[in-house]
């Protein structure tokens, strides 16, 4: 009898050992490898064969037909805006987020609306299709399109899709999902690479849209291995904090629109409602006469935002001053106080630092640097800025404001939301009008700046 032949897998990136190893040399992470069986060698790979039975052939690249494929509108527009204006027939999306967040909840109204477009299919690993009704009468969720299918067998999903041939599917989870033919363990890398090849197969040679629920790891990246990320169409991370009501939903990945778009949700009893101006909700708890506070216009992919970035800087009482950020950089909030105390004489070396953005929002463009160095500077003089002042700029290491894009867009949002004056880079005043209800002031220097801010 031949002996078994094993391997040990890393979790975390895939990388082979024949020999088990407690630090992956690949990626570094310890305790991640896991012994796997070899699994013997299949000389014919399974090559894309649609439901029907065709198969892919070479053409010309002049003989490929552009047929019009319209994208698939969902009602919640925040939905369709991170995806890129819609749906994409025969694309693979991945959504990762925490235990509890809601991802479920937000396919399980997604594909409600979507039964209104075609037959919708939800495979779940982890529910019961009882438990899946409960959560789909709470929200409201029904229809004659909207089927329910508990199993993890991939064959027998594969069988289900050829015999329902529905236009979208939803999988919950991947890492709960199995083939048959590979002998590792519900989870691991191996299993979770060949049920992602197999549903994109699945998707791209029928023009079947499929939705994969990933799970994450303690760090918040979707667990298994980075090739998951690469092979999918679009990446999206549904995040939040679960002792609030509000989540965003936020693109890394998309082949078919802008990366980096946000949506916004509110998380209520009937399921998520979706936040049309989330400037108002980012803005409606900041005190009147604070310090340290300054309001930014963020660009979060195509769509502008206002922020408010709150700074604290106290005395230090240890020998090391401390930097903290929250929702910032915490290398750009110390280079941007090394750039004040050289620059503007701020003597920050001996201050501890607490700075954050308000209502849980991540930024990180460079557009943010004037508004993070006015609440910092605001913090350390004591003296208030005006609530009706807003702040657009990247602070250079010589101490200029250096241009940014979209300003347009940023000063136009702010006009929108009452504010009267709006600080941006004086190169940033070329090439076109300002609107006539908003001051818009151009600064060159973070002297020239907080002088202008804080008198």
């Amino acid at each position: 009898m031949a002996k078994t032949k094993t391997q040990f897998v890393c979790q975390n990136c895939g990388y082979n050992s024949p020999r088990y190893l407690g630090r992956c040399p690949n990626c570094g992470e310890w305790n991640t490898l896991v012994e796997e069986t070899i699994a013997d060698e299949v000389p014919n790979r399974k090559s894309r064969v649609s439901l029907g039975g065709e198969t892919a052939k070479a053409e010309l690249i002049k003989d490929v037909s552009l047929e019009e494929v319209p994208r698939v509108k969902t009602s919640l527009k925040e939905f369709n805006r991170v995806l890129g204006g819609g749906v994409v027939p025969g694309s693979l999306v991945l959504i990762g987020g925490d235990p509890g967040i809601g991802k479920s909840t937000l396919l399980t109204q997604v594909s409600g609306q979507l039964g209104s477009k075609g037959r919708v299919l939800y495979v779940s690993g982890e529910e019961s299709a009882t438990q899946i009704k409960m959560r789909a009468d709470r929200l409201g969720v029904g229809g004659d399109n909207f089927y329910l299918y508990p199993e993890t067998d991939m064959s027998n999903i594969r069988e289900q899709i050829t015999t329902l041939n529905p236009e979208f599917v939803i999988i919950d989870s991947v890492q709960t999902m199995q083939e048959p033919d590979i002998t590792s363990a519900v989870g691991s890398v191996s299993q979770i690479r060949e049920v992602t090849a197999e549903l994109m197969q699945i998707a791209k040679t029928n023009r079947i849209t499929i939705f994969i629920v990933g799970h994450v790891t303690k760090g918040g990246a979707i667990a298994g291995p980075k090739i998951l990320e690469h092979m999918v169409d679009t990446v999206l991370y549904f995040e939040g904090d679960l002792h609030h009501t509000y989540r965003i939903l936020r693109a890394v990945k998309n082949r078919f629109g802008s990366t980096n778009e946000l949506g916004i949700f509110e998380m209520r009893e009937d399921g998520l409602r979706e936040v049309a101006n989330p400037s108002e909700i980012f803005l409606e708890e900041r005190l009147t006469g604070a310090t340290g506070s300054s309001i930014v216009v963020s660009m979060e992919g195509t769509r502008p935002i206002l922020v408010e970035v709150q700074a604290l800087v106290t005395p230090s009482v240890f020998g090391n001053a401390q930097r903290t950020a929250q929702g910032l950089d915490r290398n750009r909030v110390s280079l941007i106080m090394a750039v004040l105390e050289k620059r503007a004489n701020l003597m920050l070396q001996n201050q501890d630092a607490y700075l954050k953005a308000a209502g849980g929002v991540k930024l990180d463009e460079p557009a943010i640097d004037l508004a993070i160095a006015v609440a910092i500077a605001s913090s350390y003089r004591d003296k208030e800025t005006n609530p009706s002042d807003s702040f657009v700029g990247e602070v250079g290491l010589t101490g200029e404001i250096r241009r940014v894009n979209r300003i347009e867009q940023r000063v136009a949002e702010a006009q929108k939301l009452g504010f009267k004056r709006i600080y941006i880079p004086k190169n940033n005043l070329q090439g076109w009008t300002p609107p006539t209800d908003i001051e818009v002031i151009g600064v060159t220097t973070i002297s020239q700046a907080l002088k202008l801010a804080l008198a």
